[in-house]
Order: C-alpha cells, then structure tokens, then sequence
C-alpha cells in the first residue's frame, strides 16, 4: 500500500531556505549544471536562470561552447568554464537539453562521474539512462514518455499499471532514488516506494517546451540550499514552486482562465511566487 500525500504551500514554505545575515553566496547553495547542448542551448539556459531565480547563491555552468554562450549572454552572473574547478557544489543538474545518442565518450566519462559522487543530482532528458547505475543521491524527472523507458531500464513493464501512483512508486522502488514524474499532477515518489506526493498546484499553461528545463533547475536551487533535507520533500517544493510561478505567470489566480506563457516566463516569476509563499 502506497502512502499518498498532496503536498501544498505550508510544506512548501517549511522546506524553503531563507537566507540571514551570516550567509554568503556558498552558504545560499551551489548549483552546477552540466545541461544544452550546441542543438538545443535554450534548455541550458532556462535551467540557469531558474536557478538563479529561485535562490541559488552562486550557478556554475559546464557544458558546449554554443550553449556556454547562451548562458553568459542571459545571465552574466554565471560561472562558466569547461570544468568546475575547486567549487563547492550543492547539487548538479544533468540532462536537460541533450541527448544521450549524441553523447560522445568524454560526456559520457564526466556524467558517470557526477553520478558516482556524493553530491545530490537532478538527473533529467538526455542523462536519465545513467540513472539506474548512479551511486549518488538523486531524484529522476521524466515525462511520460521517458518514464515509460526508465521503466524499460529498471526491468519494469514500460507500459505501467495504469495507476501513475502505483508506476512512480514502483519505479521509485526498483531504482532505490526519487521519482518525479510531470504531469498535470506531478507525483514525487520516495526512494523506498513507500510514499509519494502529489503536487497539483499548476495551471494548463504550463504545458508548454522548456517547463522542465525550469524545473530541473529550481530543484538544483533547492537541493543545495537544504542539504540535509528529504530528497523527495525538496523535489515536491520545488514542483509546487514551479506551478505556482507558473500561475502568476499566467494571471491564471482565483479562477481566472488566464493566458499562454512561455518556459521564461515562468522563471521569470519565480521571486514573486518565493514572495508569495513566504508573505
């Protein structure tokens, strides 16, 4: 029997890391993104900028020369270069933007070596087949369509049971890490299967390319900043967080239909929905 909890602002506002007086950029959480590619270098620089907006206090980048680029040109704040030298990183986020049939030999080495660390990783899109042989803390982010390979991976019928709850906690189980799998209710599955989150608090809008770039690295932003905390618990905030940028993004509050928004504009809402929620 599976615990199903719905996740909402109050447990949102508990998880979420105010910074004080005697914090510096380190002490807010390190965020290193290995994300983008040359194909696809928005993925890279959504990830950044989500998590630069949700908290971060230092965002280191690693990735190709075009998506590198993209990066510096939208957010100039961040520490860009081919490795991460001596900096001391909180979380990574993996995946976004690429795809592992393109992975050359190098990437491949340096994924597996984040993977086998003791650094909490986002592990999303393109890395997502790596996931079953990680040592590290971590939390898996597919859609549907990519969870139905996770499965595949982990010797699980991809086609599920047909109760998302049931598949995420399976998936959870069997991987023996955290499961979030989108949706228009996104569902967190603890490691040991025995518990999952629903998260409901997204309007339609979000249903749009580049939310889970935006995800990804709102919940690198969190992990590092709480590292003591629930994977899974991070990994629900994060993803009530996003929903509720999304809202405001949209002016979809109190009923209203709203309108469409794009990836950006949701992390673009982002501080007024941490002001929000702690108000």
């Amino acid at each position: 029997m599976v615990d199903v909890r719905e996740w909402c602002s109050a447990d949102t506002a508990r998880l979420l890391r105010v910074p004080g007086q005697g914090d510096d950029k380190y002490s807010r959480g390190v965020v290193a993104l290995r994300t983008g590619s040359n194909a696809y270098p928005g993925a890279a620089v959504l990830g950044v900028e989500a998590a630069w907006r949700a908290g971060a206090g230092y965002v280191r980048f690693v990735g190709e020369e075009r998506a590198a680029d993209a990066v510096i040109a939208r957010r100039p704040e961040t520490v860009a270069a081919p490795d991460i030298g001596r900096t001391r990183v909180g979380a990574w986020v993996i995946g976004s933007g690429t795809d592992a049939a393109d992975r050359s030999p190098d990437e491949e080495r340096a994924l597996r070596d984040i993977l086998s660390g003791s650094v909490p990783v986002v592990v999303d899109a393109g890395a997502l087949d790596l996931a079953p042989m990680a040592s590290a803390p971590l939390v898996v982010t597919p859609h549907a369509g990519e969870f139905a390979r996770l499965r595949e991976l982990l010797g699980l019928p991809p086609e599920g049971t047909g109760d998302r709850v049931v598949d995420a906690a399976e998936a959870a189980h069997a991987l023996g890490r955290a499961v979030l799998l989108k949706g228009a209710t996104t569902l967190v599955a603890a490691s040991d299967g025995a518990r999952v989150l629903s998260v409901a608090s997204a309007p339609a809008w979000l249903a749009t390319a580049g939310a889970g770039d935006v995800l990804a690295g709102v919940l690198g932003a969190l992990l590092a900043a709480a590292p003591d905390a629930s994977v899974a618990e991070v990994a629900a905030s994060a993803a009530w967080l996003h929903g509720r940028a999304a809202t405001l993004a949209s002016g979809s509050s109190a009923g209203a239909h709203g309108h469409p928004i794009v990836a950006l504009d949701v992390a673009e809402a982002l501080p007024a929905a941490i002001e929000d929620l702690l108000s």
